[in-house]
């Protein structure tokens, strides 16, 4: 909770899955073709279980991909992944969508 947001969503070293009805927390690391491994971040996330995503910034592909399973995602997420949760329970992230994808490799 206390690792900071990664500029780069797809390149973040893992990702940590929060529960907002339990308060449980689960750290997921990016095995992806990011790093030597398969498949995409979103199909990690997705099969955690997860709904909703909090980022700083992401890809069009990454958030047309994870539209597709059915996952929103927000970004403007910053700081920690605590403040970034306490960001998007206060209303504060925006809800993207592909035109608000980063089109370049620099999140």
């Amino acid at each position: 909770m206390d690792d900071y947001v990664c500029e780069h969503f797809g390149k973040a070293e893992s990702f940590t899955i929060y529960d907002t009805e339990t308060g449980e927390v689960k750290v997921v690391r990016n095995t992806s073709e990011h790093f030597g491994g398969v498949g995409y971040p979103p199909e990690l996330i997705k099969s955690a279980g997860a709904d909703v995503v909090l980022c700083s910034g992401m890809g069009a592909r990454a958030i047309a991909m994870f539209r597709r399973f059915g996952i929103k995602v927000y970004m403007g997420a910053s700081g920690t992944v605590r403040d970034a949760i306490e960001q998007f329970l206060a209303g504060k992230l925006v809800e993207a969508d592909e035109a608000m994808g980063c089109s370049h490799h620099h999140h």
